[in-house]
C-alpha cells in the first residue's frame, strides 16, 4: 500500500485541483462527476468501481493519519486510481474548511439511459420510490437511504429534483446513491405515465390522501410518489392515481418527507414482499 501513496505538500498542487474549495463549488452537474466523502461512502465507491457498473473512481485524497485504518479499501482500488495523501493543514487548505473525516474521492457516473431502458431493467416484482420537486439535498439523501433499507428496486426523480450526486446528499445517503439504481429525467406527469405504462400501481403520499397507507393492496409492481415539503404533490397527481396518507394525531400539518417516505416504504415493502 505505502508504495502507491502520493504525498501532496501544497494546496495548489494541480493534481488535486478537483478537491479545491468543495463547499463553494460542488462538482455535481459537471460531466456527472462528484465528490464522495467519508469511509463508508469510499468503501461503496470502491465496490462500485470493482463491479464496473454505473460508478467509477478517478482519484482519492486522504488525511495522512487516516491511511493505516483504510488499508483494505485503498488496496481494493486498481493501480490506475491515484491515492493522494496530505497533512491536516494542507488538506484543510485544499478543501477550504476543516475536514475532520479526512476521506475524499472523486468519482464519475456513466451516462444515464433513457427512461424505457431504465424501466426495462427493473425486476418483474418491484417497489420504487419516486420524487417530484425534491430540492433539499438532505431529503434526497435520506430518501435513498430509506429506499436501500426497505429493498426498493430503484429511485426515480423528476427533472426538477436536485442532483443526488451533490456531496451532502451522497453523504446523508450513507452511500446508498451508489447502490440503488436511479434515474433523474422527465417532468413529473411524464415520469408517472411511463411507470403506469410498465404496470406500476402508483400511490401518491399526502396528508390529504384518500386511503390509509396500511390499507394499500399488495401488487407486483408498486410506486410510492412523494413531493416537496410545503407544496407536496399537486392535485393532478393525487387525483390521477391512488393517494395515501400516514395517520397521525391532529395538530401537525405533515411529517418531514424523509420520515414519511421511510414509514410508507416500510408498509409498502411488506405488502410487496421486499421485507
Amino acid at each position: 500500500m505505502s508504495g502507491r501513496l502520493i504525498e501532496i505538500t501544497h494546496p495548489d498542487d494541480p493534481r488535486i485541483a478537483e478537491f479545491r474549495d468543495i463547499r463553494e463549488r460542488d462538482l455535481t452537474g459537471r460531466d456527472s462527476r462528484f465528490i464522495a466523502e467519508g469511509t463508508v461512502v469510499l468503501r461503496l465507491l470502491a465496490d462500485a468501481h470493482a463491479a464496473a457498473g454505473d460508478f467509477a473512481a478517478e482519484k482519492v485524497l486522504l488525511l495522512k493519519n487516516r491511511v493505516t485504518g483504510l488499508g483494505d479499501i485503498i488496496d481494493s482500488f486498481p493501480d490506475d486510481v491515484p491515492i493522494y495523501v496530505a497533512d491536516a493543514e494542507v488538506l484543510d487548505g485544499i478543501v477550504g474548511f476543516h475536514l475532520h473525516r479526512g476521506v475524499l474521492a472523486l468519482g464519475h457516473r456513466a451516462a444515464e439511459s433513457g427512461i424505457d431502458a431504465f424501466l426495462d431493467r427493473l425486476p418483474k416484482q418491484s417497489l420504487v420510490l419516486v420524487g417530484c420537486g425534491i430540492s433539499n439535498h438532505d431529503n434526497i439523501g435520506s430518501m435513498f437511504r430509506n429506499a436501500a433499507a426497505f429493498g426498493a428496486a430503484a429511485v426515480l426523480l423528476d427533472e426538477s429534483c436536485c442532483d443526488p450526486l451533490y456531496r451532502k446528499a451522497l453523504r446523508v445517503s450513507v452511500g446508498s446513491i451508489l447502490t440503488v439504481p436511479y434515474c433523474r429525467q422527465l417532468g413529473g406527469p411524464e415520469l408517472l405515465a411511463s411507470l403506469a405504462g410498465y404496470g406500476f400501481a402508483i400511490w401518491g403520499l399526502s396528508p390529504r390522501g384518500a386511503s390509509d397507507i396500511r390499507d394499500v393492496p399488495a401488487s407486483e409492481r408498486m410506486a410510492l410518489v412523494v413531493g416537496a415539503e410545503g407544496d407536496g404533490l399537486p392535485e393532478s397527481v393525487l387525483s390521477a392515481f391512488g393517494s395515501v396518507r400516514i395517520p397521525q394525531v391532529p395538530g401537525l400539518d405533515s411529517l418531514n418527507v424523509a420520515t414519511a417516505s421511510g414509514i410508507a416504504l416500510f408498509e409498502m415493502a411488506a405488502k410487496n414482499g421486499r421485507i
